[in-house]
């Protein structure tokens, strides 16, 4: 079954997915809510959203859930590598394309990460442009620059 709930976080509003027994959209509210999905809680929904108040309060730094990525082969590879990403640190898109084994493979990291269905838990935030600049994100980048200015203060 395929359930979303909706919790207050110091970013606005969020909306947590479970597909078949595992998270598979963390959404700000602003994206559109996924598509089949009833508004029910579930104890999973609920564990993913104390996960997240801990991350928010800085006492979280891995999430430990099931996730259901959903995507091309490349764009979960490029999902996976940045939950490697350790809190608090970045990366450029280029050092994600060469940890997919895909080194020229930038903007399609780049794409990857715009269509990055699970927010926060999977950090696309963390990854910046090669100079260090805030590059494109899906809540916006007011809640890039305060998701990594969090992990910064609690890394």
């Amino acid at each position: 079954m395929k359930n979303v709930f909706f919790y207050d976080y110091p970013v606005g509003k969020i909306g947590i997915a479970e597909d078949d027994g595992a998270i598979s959209h963390v959404f700000f509210c602003s994206e559109k809510t996924p598509d089949g999905y009833a508004a029910a809680e579930t104890p999973l929904i609920r564990q993913a959203a104390a996960q997240l108040a801990e991350y928010f309060e800085g006492r979280r730094k891995v999430f430990d859930l099931p996730l259901n990525l959903q995507g091309t082969a490349f764009q979960v590879a490029v999902w996976k590598a940045l939950q490697a990403i350790p809190f608090g640190e970045t990366r450029c898109y280029q050092d994600v394309a060469v940890e997919t084994g895909s080194p020229k493979a930038c903007r399609a990291v780049g794409m990857a990460n715009n269509r990055n269905p699970i927010a926060i838990i999977v950090p696309c935030h963390r990854v910046v442009g090669r100079d260090g600049s805030l590059t494109g994100y899906g809540g916006g980048l007011p809640i890039k620059k305060f998701l990594l200015e969090l992990e910064k203060r609690h890394a």
